[in-house]
């Protein structure tokens, strides 16, 4: 991928982590422009707020059952990864986010 894709979808590939909202905002914008950059960080988004709505509902019932407070961490796991992949949009590099990067393709 050269240098000035990546710089076209810089933007859109940002806004893409900034909450669940934000990756549908992104989705819209690079719906016209197709840049690939953005079409990578906006799966990798989409993933890590996934992840982090699924790991948050399994740490409260956690918390619940078991009474450890210390599970409800886990809730923060969403936006973990989300800073993750919003650091690697900024610098431009197209890696998968650990844990759910490689989930559906």
């Amino acid at each position: 991928m050269d240098q000035s894709t990546i710089d076209e979808g810089k933007t859109i590939a940002i806004i893409s982590y900034i909450t669940l909202i934000g990756t549908l905002i992104a989705y819209l914008m690079n719906n016209d422009k197709k840049n690939e950059f953005a079409k990578f960080h906006i799966g990798q988004a989409l993933r890590a707020w996934l992840a982090g709505i699924v790991v948050s509902i399994i740490s409260t019932v956690l918390v619940t059952v078991t009474g450890v407070g210390i599970l409800g961490y886990l809730t923060y796991t969403g936006l973990v990864l989300a800073i993750l992949g919003l650091i690697n949009a900024m610098n431009g590099k197209m890696e998968k986010i650990p844990l759910v990067g490689n989930i559906g393709g």
